[in-house]
C-alpha cells in the first residue's frame, strides 16, 4: 500500500449561519434550514419509501461541507495499537481504489443526531436546552455501502492490546466561544471497530454526497450520529483509552441530575414520529390512515402504541417492518433500520387533539412520558405530543 498525497480539501473561514455551509439544495417544503444544519420535515416523507434519499437526509455540520478530490484522497491509519506500530507521519495510506478492492459490505442503518428532539425539552417540559432546536427530523435510514472496518484493520494487523480507535474528519477546525477545538474527532472502542463499523463510500446505491461525507465516512450502526465521522481523514488505533472534546466536553450528559462523570454517549434511544405536519388540520368525519416510523439504536421495534386522544386511551399500531429492515431486503439489512407503522382514525369529530406514539424495542426499552433534563438537550426520547386540529 504505497503512500499517497494528502487529500485536497477546499475549505474556507469558519462557518456562519446560512448558505453556502451546506452544498445540496434545501427546498423549504422538505427542510428547516438552520445554516450549518438542516432538518428533514416529517410531512415530506413518503410513507411508501423505506430508505431516506440523500437529497432528503438531514445535515449536521460543525463548520461547513468541504469539497474533497477523490483522486488524491487517502485514509491514514496509524497508532501503537497496530501489530506493527506506526507514527502519524509514517501512517498507512489507503486510496479509495484500494479500499474498494476489499470485500464489499452493504448495511442498512438509522443515522440520527444526538440532539434530535432537543426543542421538546423547552416546548413540552419547560426546560430549554442549548443547541440546534431540532424537532424529530434529524434522522434517516440509509443503505450504506462500503467495507467493514475489521477487514481493513485485520489486513494491516491489530495488536491484541488495542483498546480504542480515534476517527478524525477533514472538515474545518471547529471554534466555539473563542476556543478552537480542532478537527471533529471522536474515539470508539476496538470492539465496535471489529464488530459492525463500516467505511462507507456510497448511500442507497449512489456515491456519497459532499454533505454526507464524500468520498468516505465512518458508520457506527446504532450509535449517535457524531460517532459516524464524515469526510474521514484518519484512524488512530491505540493501546490506551483516547479522548477528544467530542466525548468529554460534548456528547455526554451534563447538568440536571446527571453526575459529573457521566460516560460518553453511544447507543441511540427509542423514538417515534408521525408523518404528519406539525399542528396539521384534518377534515372532520373522514376516516383516514395515519402513518409514522419508530427506531432504536439497540435493535428492531417490538411494538408501537398510539393514542389519538392525548393519552386517555391507547391502541397498538400496525407494524409494517417489524424486523427493522426494508421489504424484500437481503441479508445485509439485519434489523438496524426503522419500522413503519400505521393506525386507522375513524371519522374524528371537530376539535383539537394531541396524537401520541410510544415505541418499545426488542431490548425492552420503551419511550418514557418525560425525559430527564440535560444541559445540551441530548436524547429527548419521551413521547411527543403532536397537535392536530380536526375541522
Amino acid at each position: 500500500m504505497a503512500p499517497l498525497a494528502t487529500a485536497l480539501v477546499t475549505t474556507g473561514p469558519a462557518a456562519r449561519a446560512g448558505a453556502p455551509n451546506i452544498l445540496k439544495p434545501l427546498p423549504p417544503r422538505r427542510f428547516v434550514d438552520y445554516g450549518t444544519n438542516a432538518e428533514m420535515r416529517w410531512d415530506s416523507v413518503d410513507p411508501a419509501r423505506y430508505h431516506t434519499a440523500q437529497r432528503h437526509l438531514f445535515v449536521r455540520n460543525h463548520t461547513r461541507t468541504p469539497t474533497i478530490d477523490p483522486a488524491t484522497y487517502g485514509l491514514r491509519i496509524f497508532g501503537d495499537g497496530l501489530r506493527e506500530p506506526r507514527s502519524e507521519a509514517d501512517a498507512h495510506v489507503l486510496s479509495l481504489r484500494e479500499l474498494k478492492r476489499l470485500p464489499r459490505h452493504v448495511h442498512t442503518a438509522v443515522l440520527e443526531c444526538t440532539g434530535n428532539g432537543r426543542s421538546f425539552f423547552a416546548s413540552q417540559q419547560d426546560e430549554p436546552a442549548s443547541g440546534t432546536p431540532w424537532t424529530l427530523g434529524a434522522v434517516g435510514t440509509v443503505r450504506w455501502e462500503g467495507v467493514k472496518l475489521r477487514h481493513v484493520l485485520r489486513r494491516l494487523g491489530v495488536s491484541p492490546r488495542a483498546v480504542a480507535v480515534m476517527a478524525t474528519g477533514l472538515d474545518d477546525e471547529f471554534t466555539s466561544g473563542g476556543t478552537n477545538y480542532g478537527r471533529v474527532r471522536r474515539p470508539f472502542a476496538i470492539e465496535k471497530a471489529l464488530d459492525d463499523a463500516i467505511l462507507a463510500w456510497a448511500a442507497n446505491g449512489e456515491d456519497l454526497l459532499p454533505d454526507h461525507g464524500f468520498p468516505l465516512r465512518l458508520v457506527l450502526p446504532g450509535w449517535i450520529g457524531i460517532a459516524s465521522i464524515k469526510w474521514l481523514g484518519s484512524l488512530e488505533v491505540s493501546r490506551r483509552g483516547l479522548t477528544s472534546p467530542w466525548n468529554t466536553t460534548f456528547y455526554r450528559m451534563t447538568g440536571g441530575d446527571y453526575p459529573a462523570d457521566s460516560p460518553p454517549l453511544t447507543v441511540n434511544p427509542v423514538r417515534s414520529a408521525w408523518e404528519l405536519p406539525w399542528a396539521a388540520t384534518l377534515p372532520a368525519g373522514v376516516t383516514r390512515t395515519l402513518t409514522g416510523r419508530a427506531w432504536s439504536g439497540a435493535g428492531p421495534i417490538r411494538r408501537v402504541d398510539v393514542s389519538l386522544d392525548g393519552g386517555r386511551s391507547w391502541r397498538p399500531a400496525e407494524l409494517e417492518d417489524p424486523r427493522g429492515r426494508a421489504p424484500r431486503s437481503g441479508p445485509a439489512d439485519n434489523g438496524t433500520g426503522w419500522t413503519r407503522w400505521s393506525v386507522r382514525w375513524r371519522a374524528p369529530r371537530a376539535g383539537s387533539y394531541e396524537l401520541l406514539a410510544r415505541a418499545t424495542d426488542r431490548a425492552g426499552r420503551r419511550q418514557p412520558l418525560v425525559t430527564p433534563y440535560n444541559a445540551q438537550g441530548y436524547f429527548f426520547d419521551a413521547v411527543v405530543r403532536h397537535p392536530v386540529t380536526v375541522a
